[in-house]
């Protein structure tokens, strides 16, 4: 399998959300769930409208680790996802598929939505579903500067297999050490 890696510059996300949204508003909202919860692709994609309706908060069992897990969602995200889902009933998948009526969008389907975008965007890098997880790390690491709270948002064993897990290592090494004189 192949590693992935988070977008690190903002303008590269919002070229990517430019060119979903021009796509469609899906897949615009498809991503910015990704980016700014760093939901696992198959716990998104398992979504229904009922767990997005008046809530502030996804609660879901993770289906990697079996794991009981609940997210606040920033206020931009749930405004968009109200509006998204106004007109929609509380069993349809929040991001259903438009080849299959009824069924979940597909993962590889998310793949190639999302290596597409960044294709179009001009945006070069190892691209994945997973890179939406690794972007939320990577921003909130750079944000907040907290590895433990993110450690423990991600479920890892430990700080320096979060850091690694979303490329923070290298990047810091690089900024120290070009900023480094003797």
């Amino acid at each position: 399998m192949t590693t992935v890696d988070p977008i690190r510059k903002r303008t590269d996300i919002e070229k990517i959300k430019s060119v979903l949204l021009e796509n469609n508003y899906r897949d615009y909202l498809f991503f910015e769930v990704g980016i700014n919860t760093g939901l696992r692709i198959s716990d998104i994609l398992k979504l229904k409208v009922s767990d997005i309706r008046g809530k502030y908060y996804i609660e879901l069992k993770e289906q990697k680790t079996g794991k009981l897990k609940k997210f606040r969602m920033n206020n931009i995200l749930r405004s968009e996802l109200e509006d998204y889902i106004l007109a929609k009933n509380d069993n349809n998948y929040l991001f259903e598929s438009f080849r299959t009526s009824g069924n979940p969008l597909e993962r590889t389907r998310a793949y190639c939505i999302l290596n597409h975008a960044a294709k179009v965007a001009g945006v070069k890098i190892k691209m994945g579903t997973h890179t939406m997880r690794k972007t939320f790390g990577f921003h909130f690491y750079q944000q907040t500067k907290d590895i433990a709270l993110l450690q423990v948002l991600f479920n890892h064993s430990s700080p320096s297999v979060t850091l690694r897990y979303i490329g923070i290592n290298q990047n810091i090494l690089d900024k120290a050490t070009e900023r480094f004189v003797l």
